[in-house]
């Protein structure tokens, strides 16, 4: 029971993995713009306290211009103490006659001095207004401090938001890499499984064949033998995953041909398969029992679109001197826009029955062994889906890294 509530919830969490993405993300950016707000809250508190801080300054420079005696205390305790906030005090004619926090370079003249004042007063111009006394006016801008804590929030999210799409991508690599070990190690043991089975067949089937009852059920045999030949093309896909299969050029319409004599009789008689292409004059880098298995798997798609009754065309194009495509199309109930990249999920199927793994697997050979793609082209609800496959018909235009995956080559 445990077993299948734990189940259940991984199966939800997969089912509803793209709403979690979502909500992860909305979650994010109400932390964000609240750390922001934050933030800009305690700066303006910030800004406030440093304007009460240069009112009182400036009172005290009023008071010192006009109380000459006895000045030690304001001096220490008022005017001194502002090292922080850059001040400019200057006189009726905006001439600077009292500075504190200004920065000058070392062995600086008057002359630089002088323009520094002009620089740094221009930029407190454009901050504040000035905080009038008796005969001069008070310039003042943010503090280093203050002017640091504004851009602080950003600063912080920029690094948060770098580690944590190092972190993504570093954990769905990981994940990536898990699943493909747990992905080969299911697909050898299953063909591990079947060799015992199959092989006790091929020996009972040789029995029936030397024994009196040959003659009498000859085509039930033959049909039987033929069932076990394909129980061993599958084993044979399926040993080939999750290890380097041999890659070599192949006539795409050979292959294709041979896929769909062995799909016509094991389906409804009510759909018709048409192949059209260039007859054996167009080759394809592929390997051979994977590619007639992602033929199988998409028609057998088609099939189950069209309920048993319909067309499929299978169209081979030379799409170039480095590309080959296969367009398959049938004349089934299409799909909507925001299905196409669905339908290659894992555990994704229309069906009452099945598990979705199809076209999951044909993606997964034709991308991850072939280095080619496999896409819906168009779909029109109603009409129809064409399915579209583009494999090289060359080494030129794969990567030096790519080519490390081909196995068996012969170009």
């Amino acid at each position: 029971m445990i077993n299948r509530l734990q189940d259940f919830s991984a199966l939800d969490l997969y089912s509803n993995q793209g709403r979690i993405k979502w909500l992860v993300v909305i979650c994010a950016v109400i932390i964000s713009f609240g750390s922001i707000f934050y933030t800009n809250k305690l700066v303006d508190e910030l800004k406030e306290r440093e304007k009460r801080q240069i009112e009182l300054l400036a009172k005290a420079w009023e008071y010192a211009s006009i109380y000459t005696d006895n000045l030690t205390f304001i001096n220490q305790e008022i005017i001194q103490q502002n090292t922080s906030i850059p001040v400019i005090v200057v006189d009726g004619t905006e001439n600077p006659i009292d500075y504190r926090n200004i920065n000058f370079k070392n062995k600086t003249t008057e002359e630089d001095k002088a323009r520094v004042l002009q620089q740094e007063l221009l930029k407190m111009k454009a901050q504040y207004e000035p905080i009038p006394t008796e005969d001069a006016l008070v310039y003042y801008r943010n503090s280093e401090l203050l002017t640091s804590l504004r851009f602080y929030p950003y600063v912080q999210l920029s690094v948060i938001l770098f580690f944590g799409i190092l972190a993504y991508a570093v954990f769905n690599q990981s994940k990536v890499a898990e699943q493909n070990r747990v992905w080969a190690g299911l697909t050898k043991e299953t063909a591990h499984q079947l060799g015992t089975p199959i092989a006790s067949l091929m020996a009972w089937i040789d029995y029936l064949r030397n024994s009196p009852v040959w003659e009498e059920n000859k085509e039930v045999i033959q049909e039987m033998d033929k069932d076990v030949v394909k129980l061993r093309m599958v084993t044979e896909r399926f040993s080939s995953i999750g290890s380097k299969p041999s890659i070599q050029p192949e006539h795409v319409f050979s292959v294709i041909d041979d896929a769909i004599n062995y799909l016509r009789p094991r389906i409804s008689s009510k759909v018709d398969i048409k192949v059209n292409g260039y007859g054996n004059h167009v080759e394809a880098l592929m390997n051979r029992p994977l590619f007639k298995w992602v033929i199988e798997n998409i028609c057998k798609n088609a099939v189950d679109a069209m309920k048993g009754q319909g067309k499929i065309s299978i169209d081979i194009i030379k799409e170039s001197e480095r590309f080959v495509c296969v367009d398959i199309s049938d004349t089934g109930k299409g799909m909507e826009k925001g299905m196409y990249k669905k339908v290659f999920s894992p555990g994704f199927t229309t069906r009452q029955r099945g598990w979705g793994l199809g076209l999951t697997l044909a993606k997964r050979i034709i991308e991850g062994y072939h280095k080619g793609k496999v896409f819906v082209k168009q779909s029109e609800l109603g009409k129809g889906t064409t399915f579209r496959i583009v494999l090289h018909s060359s080494l030129d235009g794969i990567t030096k890294f790519q080519r490390e995956d081909f196995v068996g080559q012969s170009v």
